[in-house]
């Protein structure tokens, strides 16, 4: 018999050509490139989100609070958005936190007590922030309260004021 005559043997590694089979270890190389694309991917990932700025929007500190006429005599107005109370009485304004000194809850005004109150643990405040009751441990701060040239309430949450100082319009 000739060398050409001879039946081919291959490896047994090695798959047969039999249509679309694929050999074992064509499998495990495929495997690990997409393993290793896998990785690639979440470490640029990754570093897209290191290297991205991580911003906090916040809203202003300071802020417009409208015509001082928006406000009656003897009333107190929350500003949801800044949450802070607004209060006119017959001397004049003061802006005082809704932010509770406790735990940070936001508080309530509830006019038939005539009180500010905390829902979470219970602290009750003045309508002026002076702590009536609760676990909180100081009353509630007040806010610079100015009037803008064009005869706007300007509040700036950032400079807290003696609670005796009042806004006189």
């Amino acid at each position: 018999m000739s060398e050409a005559d001879k039946p081919t043997v291959k490896p047994e590694g090695e798959a047969k050509d039999s249509g679309g089979e694929i050999s074992r270890r064509d499998f495990f190389n495929e495997v690990a490139i997409a393993a290793l694309g896998v990785a690639g991917l979440g470490a640029a990932t990754v570093t897209y989100r290191y290297l991205s700025p991580n911003v906090l929007f916040e809203p202003p500190t300071t802020f417009r609070a409208g015509n001082p006429d928006l406000y009656p005599v003897n009333s107190v107005t929350y500003i949801t958005d800044q949450q802070v109370y607004i209060v006119r009485t017959g001397a004049g304004f003061y802006a005082v936190s809704a932010i509770c000194t406790h735990l940070g809850c936001i508080t309530q005004w509830k006019p038939e007590a005539n009180q500010i109150q905390c829902p979470c643990h219970g602290s009750k405040f003045r309508e002026d922030g002076t702590k009536i009751e609760g676990p909180a441990p100081r009353p509630l701060p007040h806010f610079s309260i100015t009037l803008t040239p064009d005869g706007d309430l300007l509040v700036d949450k950032l400079e807290t004021i003696k609670p005796d100082k009042v806004l006189k319009v």
